[in-house]
C-alpha cells in the first residue's frame, strides 16, 4: 500500500472515530485519539496528528477544539439533534406494528445518529410504552412491495388475516369459494399510520373506486402485478384522511355537536383545523366537522357523558341511540 493511500485511510479512520465517539460534552484527547487509531492498526505521531486535523478542517470536515481543556477534540455537527433523535426513538417505541425485535434494531440504528456517548445515554433513558407489539416480521417486506407498487403505478395483490380465539392468524376466505383463501387485488394509493398501526389506503375495481384501509401487518404474500392501476380522478386523499376516524370507513356526514368547554382540547386534538367551533352563548361550544360515520366515531361521541351532544344529522343521532340501546340491552 503506497504512502498516499495509507494517509487517506488514516484520515478516514480519524474522522470516523471523532464523528461516532465524540461530541462537545465528550471530547477526546490527543493521547486517546492516538491510542484509538493504534487499535485500528494505524500508527501516528503527535505532531502529524495536529496536521491531519488541520487537513480535515480545510476540507470541510469540521473538528472542534475544546477551549477549556487543551488538546481535546470533538465533532459537533450531527444530522439530527438530541430532541429530534429522542422523538424518533419514542415514535418507534410507541408504534404497535413494529415488532419487539425490530424495535430494538431500529433504536440501535437511530441512537448512532447521536454518536456513541449520547446514543447510549438516550437508549438508557427510554421508558417502555405499554404498547402491544406486532409479531409479523414480514411487514417490512410488505411495506417495501407496496411502495414499489405505488411508485410504478401498478396494482398489488395480497392475502389478509384476522385472529381467532387461539391467537392464531386465520386468512380470509373467498366468499364465492369458501375452500379457497381470498386474494385481494387493489389499486394502492398511499400508506398511513393511525393509533400506532400501519395501513394501506387503496381501492378495488368492484366498488366504484371507494377507498378502503387494510392493516399492513395483517397482509401476506404482497406482490406487485403487471397490471396498471385503474385511474380514479375523484380521489382527494388529503380530504379522505381528514374525514377518517380510526381508519374505519363509513358514509361522510356533516356532523354538528355541542360540547362543554372542558373538552375543547380533546376535540381539537382529534380533528385539528378541520373542525369549526362557534360560541353559542350558553357556555357551550358548537362544533361542525365532516367525518365518516363509522362505528368508532359513534362510540367516540358516547364517550363524554353529558359533555358532548350530537345535534345533527338525524342519521347520526339515530345511530347513537341505537348504539346506546344495544349496549344497555347487553347489561339488562
Amino acid at each position: 500500500m503506497n504512502i498516499e493511500t495509507t494517509r487517506k485511510i488514516k484520515l478516514l479512520k480519524m474522522w470516523e472515530i471523532l464523528k461516532s465517539e465524540t461530541d462537545e460534552e465528550h471530547p477526546i484527547s490527543t493521547n486517546e485519539l492516538i491510542a484509538r487509531l493504534k487499535e485500528e492498526g494505524i500508527e501516528v505521531d503527535r505532531k502529524i496528528l495536529y496536521t491531519d486535523i488541520e487537513i480535515l478542517n480545510q476540507h470541510g470536515f469540521e473538528v472542534l477544539k475544546d477551549r477549556q481543556r487543551s488538546n481535546k477534540y470533538f465533532v459537533e455537527d450531527r444530522s439530527f439533534n438530541q430532541p429530534e433523535i429522542r422523538i424518533l426513538m419514542d415514535a418507534v417505541q410507541a408504534s404497535a406494528f413494529i415488532t419487539e425485535k425490530k424495535t430494538e434494531e431500529l433504536l440501535n440504528k437511530i441512537s448512532v445518529l447521536a454518536g456513541s456517548k449520547r446514543g447510549n445515554l438516550l437508549k438508557s433513558n427510554i421508558t417502555k410504552f405499554s404498547t402491544v407489539k406486532g409479531v409479523n416480521e414480514a411487514i417490512y417486506y410488505s411495506i417495501d412491495t407496496i411502495v414499489q407498487g405505488i411508485k410504478k403505478k401498478k396494482k398489488i395483490s395480497f392475502i389478509y388475516s384476522e385472529h381467532n380465539v387461539k391467537r392464531e392468524r386465520v386468512y380470509k376466505l373467498d366468499k364465492e369459494n369458501p375452500d379457497k383463501i381470498r386474494e385481494y387485488i387493489v389499486n394502492p394509493v398511499t400508506t398511513a399510520i393511525d393509533n400506532g398501526q400501519y395501513y394501506l389506503t387503496c381501492y378495488d375495481d368492484k366498488h366504484d373506486g371507494q377507498l378502503a384501509n387494510y392493516r399492513i401487518d395483517r397482509m401476506d404474500k404482497v406482490k406487485v402485478l403487471d397490471e396498471d392501476i385503474s385511474p380514479n380522478p375523484n380521489i382527494d386523499i388529503a380530504k379522505y384522511k381528514r374525514q377518517q376516524f380510526n381508519m374505519y370507513g363509513g358514509d361522510v356526514k356533516r356532523v354538528e355537536f355541542e360540547i362543554e368547554k372542558s373538552i375543547i382540547d380533546v376535540v381539537f386534538d382529534r380533528f385539528g383545523n378541520s373542525v369549526k367551533m362557534y360560541e353559542t352563548g350558553n357556555e357551550k361550544i358548537k362544533c361542525v366537522v365532516e367525518v365518516q360515520q363509522s362505528p368508532t366515531f359513534i362510540s367516540w361521541c358516547c364517550a363524554f357523558d353529558k359533555k358532548l351532544k350530537v345535534l345533527s344529522p338525524p342519521s347520526t343521532i339515530e345511530k347513537i341511540k341505537e348504539h346506546l340501546r344495544t349496549t344497555l340491552e347487553m347489561y339488562e
